[in-house]
């Protein structure tokens, strides 16, 4: 990893944006989106971010949880939003915010929210340190805050459950 990866980047530089068209392959018996399929697009949109952030590859090691606040249609547009909201060492947690668009009734909905973790990877799968973020607005500065608030949340969870299994 050269250091010119690890000199600090702006929140801006992660920022994605991604839009899918929900057919008809993608929804459940009564034409709404599949959960699954709106959380696999979480999950990309999420690595995209990471990806920008790291230069480098990324896998998933966590997803806090989602709640799905409106339903999605066929033939609805789903927008997902995605920015690195702040690094540790080799993991960063991205914020993805999903938002539905009818484009015929010319409305827009928040669907749901959700934060996941990456970690950067080299080919063989090996953690790389990750560059720093720096929050550049008073939103970044409140995502960045409470990304490591969720993380000694996190962190707390995991080590109750290693805990209950001795």
């Amino acid at each position: 990893m050269s250091e010119a990866n690890l000199m600090p980047r702006p929140v801006r530089d992660s920022q994605s944006e991604m839009t899918e068209i929900v057919l008809p392959n993608d929804a459940n018996p009564l034409g709404a989106l599949l959960g699954g399929r709106l959380m696999h697009w979480i999950d990309l949109a999420g690595a995209m971010a990471a990806h920008r952030h790291a230069r480098s590859h990324v896998v998933t090691a966590s997803v806090d949880h989602i709640d799905f606040l409106v339903p999605v249609r066929v033939g609805d547009l789903a927008i997902l939003r995605s920015s690195v909201n702040r690094v540790f060492h080799t993991s960063m947690e991205t914020g993805v915010k999903v938002f539905v668009e009818n484009y015929i009734a010319d409305t827009a909905q928040h669907v749901a929210s959700a934060y996941l973790t990456f970690v950067a990877v080299d080919t063989k799968g090996n953690h790389l340190k990750v560059a720093p973020v720096i929050p550049e607005t008073a939103e970044q500065q409140r995502r960045y805050d409470d990304a490591g608030r969720r993380r000694e949340i996190r962190r707390a969870e995991l080590e109750r459950r290693r805990k209950s299994k001795r």
